[in-house]
Protein backbone atom coordinates (compact mmCIF):
# COMPACT_ATOMS: atom_id res chain seq x y z
CA UNK A 1 0.00 0.00 0.00
CA UNK A 2 1.43 3.09 -0.79
CA UNK A 3 -0.15 6.76 -0.29
CA UNK A 4 1.39 10.15 -1.60
CA UNK A 5 2.33 11.85 1.64
CA UNK A 6 3.68 10.22 5.29
CA UNK A 7 1.91 13.75 6.92
CA UNK A 8 -1.59 13.28 5.48
CA UNK A 9 -4.27 12.92 7.96
CA UNK A 10 -2.65 15.59 10.25
CA UNK A 11 -5.68 16.70 10.95
CA UNK A 12 -8.06 14.13 10.90
CA UNK A 13 -5.43 12.62 13.54
CA UNK A 14 -6.01 14.81 16.09
CA UNK A 15 -9.96 14.11 15.88
CA UNK A 16 -10.53 11.15 14.84
CA UNK A 17 -10.29 9.43 18.17
CA UNK A 18 -12.82 11.73 19.91
CA UNK A 19 -15.27 11.40 17.57
CA UNK A 20 -15.42 8.63 15.35
CA UNK A 21 -13.42 5.73 17.37
CA UNK A 22 -15.39 4.30 19.45
CA UNK A 23 -18.53 3.91 17.04
CA UNK A 24 -15.32 2.09 14.83
CA UNK A 25 -14.18 -0.27 17.54
CA UNK A 26 -17.62 -1.66 17.63
CA UNK A 27 -18.00 -2.03 13.78
CA UNK A 28 -14.62 -3.96 13.20
CA UNK A 29 -15.00 -6.60 16.26
CA UNK A 30 -18.47 -7.29 14.82
CA UNK A 31 -16.79 -6.96 11.01
CA UNK A 32 -13.68 -9.17 11.95
CA UNK A 33 -13.42 -9.95 15.54
CA UNK A 34 -14.58 -13.71 14.85
CA UNK A 35 -11.78 -14.45 11.85
CA UNK A 36 -9.24 -12.71 13.93
CA UNK A 37 -9.97 -15.20 17.03
CA UNK A 38 -9.33 -18.11 15.20
CA UNK A 39 -5.52 -17.04 13.86
CA UNK A 40 -2.92 -19.23 14.63
CA UNK A 41 0.32 -17.28 13.06
CA UNK A 42 -0.61 -13.47 12.92
CA UNK A 43 -2.63 -11.05 12.11
CA UNK A 44 -2.11 -7.88 9.29
CA UNK A 45 -3.48 -4.72 9.59
CA UNK A 46 -3.34 -3.20 6.65
CA UNK A 47 -3.82 0.83 6.84
CA UNK A 48 -3.70 0.54 10.67
CA UNK A 49 -4.71 4.22 11.48
CA UNK A 50 -5.01 5.14 15.35
CA UNK A 51 -5.20 1.73 16.12
CA UNK A 52 -8.70 -0.08 16.24
CA UNK A 53 -8.33 -3.15 14.43
CA UNK A 54 -4.64 -3.42 16.31
CA UNK A 55 -6.31 -3.64 19.44
CA UNK A 56 -9.42 -5.60 18.66
CA UNK A 57 -6.97 -7.89 17.22
CA UNK A 58 -4.55 -7.63 20.37
CA UNK A 59 -7.71 -8.58 22.55
CA UNK A 60 -9.40 -11.53 20.41
CA UNK A 61 -5.97 -13.40 19.50
CA UNK A 62 -2.84 -14.58 21.30
CA UNK A 63 -0.69 -14.39 18.06
CA UNK A 64 1.41 -11.68 16.78
CA UNK A 65 -0.22 -8.58 15.11
CA UNK A 66 1.56 -6.13 12.21
CA UNK A 67 0.09 -2.91 12.00
CA UNK A 68 1.40 -1.23 8.77
CA UNK A 69 0.82 2.58 9.11
CA UNK A 70 2.82 5.37 6.39
CA UNK A 71 0.96 8.32 7.86
CA UNK A 72 3.09 9.65 10.33
CA UNK A 73 0.15 11.70 11.85
CA UNK A 74 -2.21 8.25 12.20
CA UNK A 75 0.71 6.33 13.44
CA UNK A 76 1.64 8.63 16.37
CA UNK A 77 -1.61 8.20 17.73
CA UNK A 78 -1.41 4.34 17.53
CA UNK A 79 1.87 4.24 19.22
CA UNK A 80 0.71 6.30 22.23
CA UNK A 81 -2.10 3.86 22.20
CA UNK A 82 0.19 1.12 22.43
CA UNK A 83 2.22 2.52 24.73
CA UNK A 84 -0.47 2.20 27.19
CA UNK A 85 -0.83 -1.43 27.37
CA UNK A 86 0.85 -4.41 29.41
CA UNK A 87 4.18 -4.56 27.90
CA UNK A 88 2.95 -8.64 27.07
CA UNK A 89 0.64 -7.03 25.06
CA UNK A 90 2.66 -4.55 23.49
CA UNK A 91 5.89 -7.02 22.96
CA UNK A 92 3.47 -8.89 19.83
CA UNK A 93 2.72 -5.46 18.36
CA UNK A 94 5.04 -4.40 15.46
CA UNK A 95 4.35 -1.32 13.58
CA UNK A 96 5.68 -0.96 10.23
CA UNK A 97 6.01 2.67 9.14
CA UNK A 98 5.93 2.50 5.15
CA UNK A 99 3.89 0.49 2.46
CA UNK A 100 2.94 -2.95 2.83
CA UNK A 101 5.12 -3.96 0.03
CA UNK A 102 7.90 -2.26 1.85
CA UNK A 103 7.94 -3.80 4.63
CA UNK A 104 9.57 -7.67 3.94
CA UNK A 105 6.50 -9.58 5.31
CA UNK A 106 6.77 -13.22 4.31
CA UNK A 107 4.16 -15.85 5.23
CA UNK A 108 3.64 -13.64 8.36
CA UNK A 109 0.24 -13.97 9.01
CA UNK A 110 -3.27 -15.85 8.45
CA UNK A 111 -5.71 -13.25 8.73
CA UNK A 112 -5.39 -9.84 7.28
CA UNK A 113 -7.65 -6.83 7.65
CA UNK A 114 -7.60 -3.89 5.29
CA UNK A 115 -10.45 -1.71 7.08
CA UNK A 116 -11.35 1.44 5.51
CA UNK A 117 -8.32 1.80 3.30
CA UNK A 118 -8.95 0.52 -0.14
CA UNK A 119 -11.44 3.10 -1.00
CA UNK A 120 -8.99 5.39 -0.52
CA UNK A 121 -5.82 3.87 -2.91
CA UNK A 122 -6.22 4.86 -6.78
CA UNK A 123 -6.17 1.70 -8.86
CA UNK A 124 -2.00 1.65 -9.50
CA UNK A 125 -1.87 1.19 -5.68
CA UNK A 126 -4.60 -1.67 -5.26
CA UNK A 127 -2.34 -3.34 -7.83
CA UNK A 128 0.83 -3.37 -5.56
CA UNK A 129 -1.43 -3.49 -2.56
CA UNK A 130 -2.54 -7.20 -3.96
CA UNK A 131 0.73 -9.04 -4.16
CA UNK A 132 2.38 -7.86 -0.87
CA UNK A 133 -0.98 -8.89 0.55
CA UNK A 134 -0.72 -12.27 -1.18
CA UNK A 135 3.25 -12.16 0.12
CA UNK A 136 2.48 -11.86 3.55
CA UNK A 137 -0.75 -14.36 4.05
CA UNK A 138 0.19 -18.02 4.43
CA UNK A 139 -1.06 -20.40 2.44
CA UNK A 140 -4.63 -20.95 3.97
CA UNK A 141 -4.50 -17.88 4.86
CA UNK A 142 -7.77 -15.10 5.10
CA UNK A 143 -7.78 -11.29 3.95
CA UNK A 144 -10.84 -9.29 4.72
CA UNK A 145 -11.16 -5.98 3.75
CA UNK A 146 -14.21 -3.22 3.31
CA UNK A 147 -14.93 -2.68 -0.06
CA UNK A 148 -15.23 0.94 -1.68
CA UNK A 149 -18.22 2.54 -2.72
CA UNK A 150 -19.28 0.95 -5.98
CA UNK A 151 -20.67 3.73 -7.79
CA UNK A 152 -20.29 7.69 -7.77
CA UNK A 153 -23.32 9.22 -5.09
CA UNK A 154 -25.79 10.80 -7.29
CA UNK A 155 -25.92 13.77 -4.64
CA UNK A 156 -23.64 15.13 -1.95
CA UNK A 157 -24.11 12.88 1.02
CA UNK A 158 -23.80 14.79 4.39
CA UNK A 159 -23.19 13.18 7.32
CA UNK A 160 -22.80 15.18 11.05
CA UNK A 161 -20.54 13.46 13.45
CA UNK A 162 -21.52 13.15 16.83
CA UNK A 163 -20.03 16.04 19.40
CA UNK A 164 -18.29 15.64 21.83
CA UNK A 165 -17.25 17.10 25.09
CA UNK A 166 -13.87 17.62 26.45
CA UNK A 167 -13.51 19.76 29.29
CA UNK A 168 -15.43 23.21 28.56
CA UNK A 169 -15.11 22.47 24.80
CA UNK A 170 -17.13 20.41 22.59
CA UNK A 171 -15.78 18.74 19.73
CA UNK A 172 -17.42 18.38 16.38
CA UNK A 173 -17.34 17.82 12.69
CA UNK A 174 -19.09 17.22 9.11
CA UNK A 175 -18.53 14.83 6.56
CA UNK A 176 -19.85 15.45 2.80
CA UNK A 177 -18.94 13.22 -0.26
CA UNK A 178 -19.54 14.74 -3.70
CA UNK A 179 -18.67 13.12 -6.66
CA UNK A 180 -15.41 14.94 -8.69
CA UNK A 181 -15.46 13.01 -12.22
CA UNK A 182 -14.65 9.49 -11.67
CA UNK A 183 -13.29 10.23 -8.29
CA UNK A 184 -15.67 10.67 -4.70
CA UNK A 185 -14.26 13.64 -2.62
CA UNK A 186 -14.38 13.34 0.92
CA UNK A 187 -14.48 16.99 2.52
CA UNK A 188 -14.00 16.73 6.56
CA UNK A 189 -14.68 19.75 8.38
CA UNK A 190 -13.73 19.74 12.34
CA UNK A 191 -14.32 22.65 14.84
CA UNK A 192 -13.80 22.94 18.16
CA UNK A 193 -16.70 25.46 20.59
CA UNK A 194 -16.75 26.79 24.04
CA UNK A 195 -20.44 27.62 24.22
CA UNK A 196 -21.04 29.38 21.15
CA UNK A 197 -17.93 30.34 20.26
CA UNK A 198 -15.89 28.65 17.89
CA UNK A 199 -12.55 28.37 18.75
CA UNK A 200 -11.34 26.40 15.65
CA UNK A 201 -11.80 25.16 12.56
CA UNK A 202 -10.26 22.79 10.05
CA UNK A 203 -10.76 21.10 7.03
CA UNK A 204 -9.01 18.09 5.53
CA UNK A 205 -10.03 16.61 2.08
CA UNK A 206 -9.36 13.07 0.62
CA UNK A 207 -10.12 11.03 -2.59
CA UNK A 208 -11.64 7.78 -3.04
CA UNK A 209 -11.98 5.44 -6.05
CA UNK A 210 -15.33 3.33 -6.64
CA UNK A 211 -14.96 -0.28 -7.29
CA UNK A 212 -17.75 -2.76 -7.92
CA UNK A 213 -17.36 -5.98 -5.90
CA UNK A 214 -17.15 -7.92 -9.31
CA UNK A 215 -14.50 -6.36 -10.06
CA UNK A 216 -12.40 -6.32 -6.96
CA UNK A 217 -12.92 -9.82 -7.13
CA UNK A 218 -11.83 -10.48 -10.62
CA UNK A 219 -8.69 -8.36 -9.65
CA UNK A 220 -7.83 -10.44 -6.38
CA UNK A 221 -8.15 -14.15 -8.45
CA UNK A 222 -5.76 -12.22 -10.78
CA UNK A 223 -3.08 -12.35 -7.46
CA UNK A 224 -4.21 -15.80 -6.55
CA UNK A 225 -6.93 -15.01 -4.48
CA UNK A 226 -10.22 -16.91 -4.44
CA UNK A 227 -13.29 -16.26 -2.76
CA UNK A 228 -13.95 -17.26 1.01
CA UNK A 229 -16.93 -19.99 1.12
CA UNK A 230 -19.72 -19.54 3.36
CA UNK A 231 -18.80 -15.59 3.87
CA UNK A 232 -22.22 -13.74 3.28
CA UNK A 233 -21.63 -10.27 5.42
CA UNK A 234 -22.24 -7.57 2.30
CA UNK A 235 -20.41 -5.12 3.96
CA UNK A 236 -16.75 -7.21 4.06
CA UNK A 237 -15.09 -8.79 1.13
CA UNK A 238 -13.36 -12.01 2.21
CA UNK A 239 -10.83 -14.03 0.13
CA UNK A 240 -8.24 -16.56 0.97
CA UNK A 241 -4.89 -17.65 -0.23
CA UNK A 242 -5.50 -21.23 -1.24
CA UNK A 243 -3.48 -23.84 0.64
CA UNK A 244 -0.52 -25.24 -1.04
CA UNK A 245 -0.19 -22.34 -3.28
CA UNK A 246 3.18 -21.48 -4.26
CA UNK A 247 4.48 -17.86 -4.75
CA UNK A 248 5.59 -17.70 -8.03
CA UNK A 249 4.57 -14.41 -10.29
CA UNK A 250 1.50 -14.16 -8.66
CA UNK A 251 3.28 -12.44 -5.41
CA UNK A 252 6.20 -11.00 -6.92
CA UNK A 253 6.61 -7.36 -5.76
CA UNK A 254 6.78 -4.47 -7.91
CA UNK A 255 10.04 -3.07 -8.94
Amino acid sequence: MSRPDPDSYAVTAEFYDILQADRDAARVRELYGRHVARARLGVLDIGAGTGRVTLMSLAESAVDVHAVEPARAMRTALLTRLATLPARQRERVTVHPYALHEASLNTAADVAVCHNTVACLPPAARGALWPAIHAALAPGGTLLLEPPPALLPPRDIVRRLPEQRVGAHVYGGRMTMSAAGYRIRTRVDYWVRSGRHVLREHTESFWMWPASRAGLVDDLVRHGFVPLPGHGDPRVLAVTRPPGQQCHNVCRRPV
